[in-house]
């Protein structure tokens, strides 16, 4: 399997033959920011963990600059960060749906033996360890709330 690294090089070369302007610099960003964790003394190659750590950070960062250019009537600006979202989210791994992440839920909630809302915590933190990355905190959340009784 490639890593994200050589995905995105191989990837940047076809967008920069293609002149696709506009992907090739959405994945020079991402390239930079792979060169720089490099760089930052690791001497040994991104895990799959980091890698989708450092995707995490983009999508983040787009999601923020979408809010605040839609708070100054930015159109332009709120399309072509939706547009580089979109790219960006090619490399992330796909979410898990919500009814597997139910499962697991359930799961750590048995285990933990959590009845009631003061286990929030306890079920929040296994759960979160063993989802994480792969489907939304919010909605975690939002399922042990539900599954403890609010």
């Amino acid at each position: 399997m490639k890593s994200l690294k050589e995905k995105i090089l191989e990837d940047l070369t076809n967008s920069m033959k293609a002149q696709n302007a506009f992907r090739t610099e959405t994945l020079r960003g991402i390239r930079a920011e792979i060169l720089k964790m490099d760089k930052s003394g690791l001497n040994r190659e991104m895990t799959e963990e980091e890698e989708i750590q450092l995707l995490r950070r983009q999508v983040k960062m787009r999601k923020e600059s979408i809010e605040l250019f839609e708070s100054g009537g930015r159109m332009d600006l709120v399309e072509k960060e939706k547009k580089q979202l979109e790219i960006i989210m090619e490399y992330m791994p796909k979410p898990m749906s919500n009814e597997e992440a139910e499962k697991i839920v359930i799961k750590i909630i048995e285990e933990t033996g959590a009845n009631s809302q003061k286990d929030f915590g306890k079920v929040m933190g296994a759960a979160m360890k063993e989802l994480k990355g792969k489907i939304d905190g919010k909605i975690v959340q939002e399922m042990i709330k539900s599954k403890l009784g609010s």
